[in-house]
């Protein structure tokens, strides 16, 4: 569920937390209480969306009516991108209202889609975000179960509106969690592609899939993100999965070297461009959020030690930082207001000629 544009859900945030500070040697708790610094930033915004606000309202109390009047101008428009983004703000929000959504209003395949992807969140919750050497026969079996459960809704999803992106994505990310492997992943996913051809959120499924953390590698990896961001056109978002790749490599690789990767000059020098034909370039203007790949390249720049291109990264994020992907770090509100204070003192960047 790692992914950009969407949320990743609080129970998977915990464990990618306590995963990241094994891998640094020390507790985000007894890290915490070493550092002094400034206070964490709060993740609890709705990223300036006023329907974000809506949405979560009418998702809280219950009422389809107000979710759909959200939703379904997007899908009628052919907006994919904003689509998904908007299912995945609410797809982690407890209770079993969106659970049930999608056999209570089985011919409407936008409440399907909503049901599937609350289904694959819910599934991920009983997985937890340990490694599979630490996670129980039980909690696979449930996680299974629900993610069978979300293909279910989704493929129904698709059969009723079957221009729609959004239930590909999600049934991409459900592949990856039912092993299905890289084909059939590939499968739902150029589906999607063929739909949306720059959905960001849909390679981000993708590139996660080919990690070498569920059985990809690292060429692999970059090689897919390079591609998709060359095939974009400039000011595309598809830019942030050349930062989302660098970051997955940097995680991957033990703490001896991880710093040495990171800050090499090639490394930095592609995340330069890439944020510069992207999130940096004028014609960015996505119409889901910019808040998660804002987040994403400051977080690589900060890594990198490029402290001047991650000062403008921060400037325009604000006080809008996202779980993801701080929480490869720490305690994120935490590591985003570190990080900011520090790379918030360097000298401006030199525009780019």
């Amino acid at each position: 569920m790692s992914h950009l544009s969407l949320l990743m859900p609080a129970a998977i945030t915990g464990a990618v937390v306590l995963r990241a500070a094994a891998k640094r040697g020390t507790s985000p708790s007894r890290s915490a209480a070493r550092r002094s610094g400034p206070p964490p930033v709060s993740l609890a915004h709705d990223h300036d969306d006023p329907e974000v606000t809506a949405l979560r309202t009418a998702v809280t109390g219950g009422d389809w009516d107000g979710v759909a009047a959200v939703l379904r101008p997007c899908r009628d428009q052919g907006d994919h991108g904003r689509l998904t983004w908007l299912v995945g703000c609410v797809q982690d929000l407890p209770g079993d209202f969106l659970l049930e959504i999608g056999r209570s209003r089985s011919d409407d395949p936008l409440a399907r889609t909503v049901c599937g992807a609350r289904h694959v969140a819910w599934a991920w919750e009983a997985r937890s975000g340990a490694r599979a050497s630490q996670v129980t026969r039980e909690q696979f079996d449930l996680f299974h179960e629900r993610l069978r459960a979300a293909e279910e809704h989704l493929y129904a999803a698709v059969e009723s509106d079957p221009d729609s992106a959004a239930p590909w994505c999600f049934l991409t990310t459900a592949s990856r969690g039912l092993e299905h492997g890289h084909d059939v992943t590939r499968r739902r996913f150029e589906a999607g592609v063929r739909r949306a051809p720059t959905h960001v959120a849909l390679h981000s499924a993708m590139l996660q899939q080919v990690c070498a953390k569920w059985g990809g590698s690292h060429e692999e990896m970059h090689g897919f993100a390079r591609e998709s961001f060359a095939k974009a056109p400039p000011g595309s978002g598809m830019g942030v999965l050349i930062a989302e790749a660098h970051i997955e490599h940097w995680l991957d690789l033990p703490k001896a070297d991880d710093a040495a990767y990171i800050r090499s000059p090639e490394v930095v020098e592609e995340l330069r461009r890439a944020a510069a034909a992207s999130v940096l370039h004028p014609d960015y203007s996505p119409t889901e959020s910019p808040y998660p790949a804002l987040n994403a390249f400051a977080l690589a720049f900060w890594l990198a030690g490029d402290r001047a291109s991650a000062r403008q990264l921060f400037e325009r994020i604000g006080d809008h930082p996202t779980r993801f992907p701080w929480a490869y770090y720490g305690n994120p509100g935490q590591v985003f207001a570190n990080a900011r204070q520090e790379c918030m003192k360097a000298k401006p960047a030199k525009p780019a000629k």
